[in-house]
């Protein structure tokens, strides 16, 4: 499988709109950019590919990057950053799967898939929602997918672990999460080629968090920002139990200090890993 970052920023992204900060500045001179989270999984065999989550930014990440349109779509969950792109399809394609958890947030009162049944009603001629039980693997593209519930309060979201049978690639989403990752989360979630881990901030931002960090390593460093979002050190803390070969740190802030803000394992819009 072939897989294109094309969104790799929180809510705002990076350059933020209107925003003068060091590193909103330091992304400008580079020439780089996080735009709101979505990753491209093309199939090279069936010549297929696969959406996850559709970003506000949909329309200018499909310009700016050498992708193919959809042949079907996951969505992790249904924050604007997630999920507003998706009315970007309509004129564009024409009967698209979009696959979405079947479980009822209490929340909402309703599933993820019931919740884009409703909001988009207006694309029920462009699109079919289909709902899938949680670590319930299914088809599509080619690929074996299976969603998993993470910890992103107060909403319900789920992680991905999208695998090609006939080579055995993974690649493993955490999702929005803190790190209070359920443990069969985390036993599905191992071992993939590549993994995509949320570290919205540094830790040392946790104190200008009104509720500060939680979830404290041994190192009494937080590894959630706040009760949503890992930080840094607890996205890296998680990705060494997974084991991954390798690790993208993605929903990144513009918070992040201009001298750590694109280090490694930091990702940018536009990298490509063959798995």
């Amino acid at each position: 499988m072939r897989v294109t970052l094309l969104g790799t920023g929180d809510t705002t992204g990076t350059p933020t709109v209107g925003c003068d900060c060091d590193t909103c500045a330091a992304a400008r001179e580079r020439g780089v950019s996080r735009s709101r989270f979505s990753v491209h999984v093309a199939n090279e065999r069936t010549g297929e590919s696969l959406l996850v989550d559709f970003s506000p930014d949909f329309r200018s990440q499909f310009l700016d990057h050498d992708v193919s349109l959809p042949d079907a779509g996951l969505v992790t969950h249904i924050h604007f950053d997630h999920l507003d792109g998706l009315g970007n399809v309509y004129r564009l394609v024409d009967g698209l799967p979009v696959h979405a958890p079947s479980e009822t947030d209490p929340a909402t009162d309703e599933s993820v898939a019931e919740t884009i049944r409703a909001k988009y009603d207006y694309l029920e001629d462009r699109i079919g929602v289909h709902s899938r039980e949680p670590f319930e693997p299914f088809e599509t593209c080619g690929f074996e997918v299976r969603f998993v519930p993470v910890d992103h309060p107060p909403l319900l979201c789920y992680g991905v672990v999208i695998e090609d049978p006939a080579t055995g690639g993974t690649l493993a989403l955490t999702g929005d999460t803190s790190y209070d990752v359920p443990e069969r989360s985390r036993e599905a979630l191992s071992d993939a080629d590549l993994l995509l881990a949320d570290a919205i901030v540094p830790a040392s931002l946790c104190e200008h968090h009104p509720i500060g960090g939680r979830h404290e390593g041994p190192d009494s460093v937080p590894r959630t920002f706040g009760t949503k979002h890992m930080t840094r050190e607890g996205a890296l803390a998680l990705a060494d139990e997974l084991d991954a070969d390798r690790t993208r740190l993605v929903h990144l802030a513009h918070y992040y200090p201009p001298d750590e803000a694109f280090e490694e394992p930091l990702a940018v819009d536009g990298e490509v890993y063959e798995l």
